[in-house]
């Protein structure tokens, strides 16, 4: 039905198909218009299609056109707007819009990788790892006048960015337009995703004391680099577990208060590498809530080191 030429890119290039094919049923044009029209809070379709908005801007994420107006050129015709339609349009896309087509997305894709079995080993089983991390536009906007000459312009915004590796898809995204707020600001909206056979794994900037209490509260997991402004109590003295590739490991348990007063045991993990890090570090401290008989100190290590990987291999 499909003509001599498809049948050819099934034989000889069969997994370009069914990528091409799935990326089709999740974010086709008709798929999207309709979800938007679903999910969009104030922003309302007149001329251009959010499937429009999507399709252009795509153009310019995945570079294959230099900027929003060199796409518009190549697709004037598609568009049936102004620029200044379609950029009224782009604008006026909500945050929260954003966040609902990646979790949407994700979830469509993720019974799609169950049933190819393509889902990865996982890191932890019988658990949900999720590794969150921030995301900041750094190009400052120097579209405003007033703001060409300035050194430290205004941030296009930031974003808090939750991956699940055993599905290799980002599974939440937090967005928001302040490019200058602080991760921290966002927690609360992470908090309410937490479920009790999740893992969390996080770099020092989600180390709140109140961030992890409720967390552990919830009956959910963590695995984080401690921040130097932590307030902690010892209970034990370090004790040397031997070593990893990186370096030699250290466990000790530490107790913190929540602001009620309540006591949370966490495990507290040093290690001694043998490399700094790109920021001259040569310890890591790393905080878990996890007991012992499911992850020992060596594991909390090397798990923590994969998240590290994984970002440090992100665009």
């Amino acid at each position: 039905m499909l003509g001599k030429v498809f049948a050819r890119f099934v034989e000889k290039r069969p997994i370009s198909v069914m990528v091409r094919g799935t990326l089709e049923c999740v974010l086709g044009a008709d798929q999207l218009d309709a979800w938007f029209a679903r999910t969009a809070q104030k922003q309302y379709t007149r001329t251009v299609l959010f499937s429009t908005v999507y399709d252009i801007l795509s153009q310019v994420v995945f570079r294959i056109k230099p900027s929003i107006r060199a796409a518009y050129r190549d697709h004037e015709d598609q568009v049936g707007a102004s620029l200044i339609s379609l950029y009224n349009k782009l604008n006026g896309v909500e945050t929260h819009t954003s966040a609902e087509l990646v979790r949407s997305s994700a979830a469509v894709l993720t019974p799609l990788i169950e049933q190819l079995d393509g889902a990865r080993a996982p890191w932890l089983p019988g658990y949900r790892v999720k590794i969150i991390d921030g995301n900041c536009l750094e190009a400052s906007d120097r579209r405003l006048k007033a703001l060409r000459e300035v050194q430290g312009g205004a941030l296009p915004g930031k974003s808090l960015v939750v991956s699940e590796p055993t599905y290799g898809l980002v599974r939440d995204v937090f967005p928001c337009a302040d490019g200058h707020a602080q991760e921290r600001s966002l927690l609360g909206l992470v908090l309410e995703t937490v479920h009790a056979d999740d893992r969390w794994i996080q770099d020092r900037n989600f180390c709140p004391c109140a961030f992890l209490c409720e967390i552990d509260r919830r009956g959910a997991g963590f695995i984080t680099r401690q921040h130097a402004g932590l307030p902690f109590e010892r209970v034990n003295v370090l004790r040397s577990v031997g070593r990893i590739d990186t370096g030699r490991v250290a466990e000790q348990r530490v107790q913190v208060r929540d602001a009620q007063g309540g006591v949370h045991l966490f495990r507290r993990i040093r290690v001694q590498l043998d490399q700094a890090t790109r920021d001259g570090d040569r310890v890591l401290s790393i905080l878990t809530n996890l007991p012992l008989r499911k992850a020992s100190a060596k594991r909390v290590a090397r798990l923590y080191r994969q998240r590290w990987t994984l970002e440090m291999c992100q665009p």
